[in-house]
């Protein structure tokens, strides 16, 4: 069964922003999927029900909130947006306690949120692309709104659902 990647879900003005860069940055051949905001790589895809039924439980008491974009970095042969907000890293931390078992060891790594708009380049390429970026990394804040579930067949995705930031609390 195909493993199942989770993504924040952001406002259309920032994900149009974000695949706008994408589509300019990123090699042609290798952009087989939208710009997006990882939270989860690779969880098993025998549990889907679960990560539905605790992703909408961890997402329904939580408002949507505004991310901060605090700047571009290099990734050695690529480039990312770093983007930071404290409701990011408490939703994180959350799911990632029901989901601790599950984890790959990219997934159990410390969280560093970011949008890759660029990848698998030259490294003299991601540093053009480097100082172009911060020179217009588009907006500056985003709105999350929620989480969208993946399934990862190789190199598209499939979307499965999306759960909403719903702040029941």
């Amino acid at each position: 069964m195909p493993p199942l990647v989770v993504t924040l879900a952001v406002d259309e003005t920032a994900r149009a922003a974000w695949n706008a860069l994408r589509r300019r940055w990123f090699p042609p051949e290798r952009l087989v999927v939208d710009a997006h905001l990882t939270l989860f790589h690779a969880l098993p895809g025998e549990h889907l029900a679960a990560v539905l039924a605790d992703g909408a439980e961890v997402a329904g008491d939580v408002e949507p909130f505004e991310l901060t974009v605090t700047g571009a970095r290099s990734l050695g042969r690529g480039v990312a947006l770093d983007v930071t907000a404290e409701p990011l890293l408490r939703l994180h931390a959350g799911l990632r306690a029901r989901w601790k078992d599950w984890l790959t060891r990219q997934d159990a790594q410390r969280f560093a949120p970011h949008v890759t708009v660029q990848n698998k380049v030259r490294p003299d390429v991601a540093a053009a692309t480097l100082e172009a970026v911060r020179r217009d990394p588009g907006p500056r804040t985003a709105t999350a709104t929620g989480l969208d579930v993946w399934r990862y067949l190789g190199g598209p995705w499939e979307h499965v659902a999306s759960v909403p930031l719903a702040g029941r609390r």
